[in-house]
């Protein structure tokens, strides 16, 4: 199944001369269980087309297409609602509130589903257990790692069992050893089914990952296990 689809999507800011142009007529399509990294040199559109993939932003032109459901046309609250319910995001930095601990944090994820808090912290704790963290889920961010921090978010991301997860430079502001502990993590996400989709500028993690997206000036340059997606509800 094709979970998310792209259809001819440009995307650009500004408007008259100083318009800029970041995605160029894009059609991509994600299996459900891909584990894809979207790689590019700095500007080439990647972090752009994740914003696009999540419904964080909208394209410009085009059509996105989540689960056969056109999101492109969906009201802010529509898609605050698939962002909330379907997909997990993890971001380069953190974004742990510092004063809370990392079962809080976690538990945070779920404020959007209106889910009652003891069964909120039930759920942070098995998130917490999954990345390997039960034991820390008391600490706040200003007492854990940077990787732990990762993990914290990785754990907030999936506590409402996201459809895809979508990652962007998730490795950037870690340590080598605490970056391979992240992609360990993914390792077994995607063997238990998940389905992720990694942006990263590094060669080596790419190299990791079984499907990669090559990106250049917002184009796809090369894709090694291409996905095309349906042309299902897609009129000219």
């Amino acid at each position: 199944m094709t979970v998310v689809e792209l259809h001819g999507v440009t995307k650009t800011y500004g408007t008259g001369p100083a318009a800029l142009t970041v995605l160029h007529d894009l059609d991509l399509g994600v299996e459900a269980g891909d584990y894809m990294a979207v790689v590019g040199p700095s500007g080439s559109g990647k972090s752009t087309l994740l914003h696009v993939m999540g419904a964080l932003d909208r394209p410009s032109t085009g059509r996105v297409r989540f689960a056969g459901d056109d999101v492109t046309a969906m009201s802010d609250a529509a898609l605050s609602r698939v962002r909330a319910v379907h997909l997990g995001f993890v971001f380069q930095q953190f974004f742990l509130l510092d004063g809370r601990s990392a079962l809080e944090n976690v538990a945070d994820g779920l404020l959007y589903q209106g889910v009652r808090r003891p069964e909120r912290l039930r759920r942070a704790r098995e998130a917490l257990d999954r990345v390997g963290l039960g034991a820390r889920a008391g600490h706040t961010p200003t007492e854990l790692s940077g990787g732990e921090c990762q993990r914290v978010a990785v754990a907030r991301a999936l506590v409402h069992g996201p459809r895809v997860l979508l990652a962007d430079e998730p490795t950037g502001n870690l340590d080598q050893a605490s970056g391979a502990a992240v992609l360990d993590l993914f390792d077994t996400l995607h063997e238990e089914g998940a389905t992720i989709v990694v942006v990263t500028h590094d060669e080596h993690i790419a190299g990791r990952l079984p499907r990669v997206v090559s990106m250049r000036d917002g184009r796809v340059e090369h894709d090694t296990c291409p996905v095309p997606p349906s042309s299902a509800g897609v009129t000219s």
